[in-house]
């Protein structure tokens, strides 16, 4: 496993940091765009920029046991991509997985988020590092539908218009979208990570399920020989 000098993993933590504070938007000042979509609208945008679209999947609310472990990962694989014809997709919103938006923007790449109409509806906090999100109709947060095999409206539109995915850790979301686009014969690499600890007791204590023993979260088993 890749392991930073230290003073490169002191910047990334600073850079976690950086992430929480009003002053990390500097790195951020284009114009937001938001907007309604199908996957048929998502398409013809992408189609417009005449770039490919690299995603990004892993976890958002329950967040990772060491943040900057997971820039450290996003580094290398945008390390292997040129800002001149890849745009970069995550979920749109701040948390997790989305810290990777303002690393993207300071390498000059465009960023772009799809996300379910609930992140809209509930008033969940958008990453201020992406340039155009769009807002898929759906009852859920993704992942496939339930009771059934068939992807949620935001999944089956991520799937559709990216090109390769690369998931740090992730749920039972990133699991499906992934093994999806796998189907579809993308390209696809997953990088395992512990989601963080304490939220993750924390959650289980309010559902009034036993501790937690095992953080590295549904999409690890699915992708990683052996567990």
């Amino acid at each position: 496993m890749f392991k930073a000098a230290p003073l490169s993993r002191l910047l990334l933590l600073l850079s976690c940091f950086l992430l929480a504070v009003p002053d990390a938007t500097m790195a951020c000042e284009a114009l937001r765009e938001t907007r309604e979509a199908t996957a048929e609208i998502i398409k013809t945008f992408i189609s417009s920029k005449k770039m490919k679209v690299l995603t990004f999947a892993g976890y958002s609310g329950a967040q990772y046991q060491d943040p900057a472990a997971m820039l450290e990962h996003a580094s290398r694989v945008l390390d292997r991509h040129s800002p001149a014809g890849t745009m970069i997709n995550i979920g749109a919103t701040v948390e997790g997985i989305g810290g990777i938006y303002e690393l993207a923007k300071r390498r000059g790449f465009t960023t772009i988020g799809i996300v379910s109409t609930l992140a809209r509806d509930e008033h969940v906090t958008l990453s201020p590092c992406v340039d155009y999100v769009f807002f898929v109709k759906d009852p859920t947060w993704g992942g496939q539908m339930p009771g059934s095999t068939r992807l949620s409206p935001t999944s089956a539109a991520i799937v559709a218009n990216s090109t390769s995915f690369v998931s740090i850790g992730g749920g039972d979301v990133a699991r499906d979208e992934m093994l999806a686009a796998q189907r579809a014969g993308k390209s696809v690499t997953f990088i395992p990570a512990d989601m963080n600890h304490q939220l993750a007791r924390e959650k289980a204590m309010k559902r009034g399920l036993s501790e937690p023993i095992d953080f590295r979260g549904s999409a690890h088993a699915a992708f990683v020989k052996g567990n």
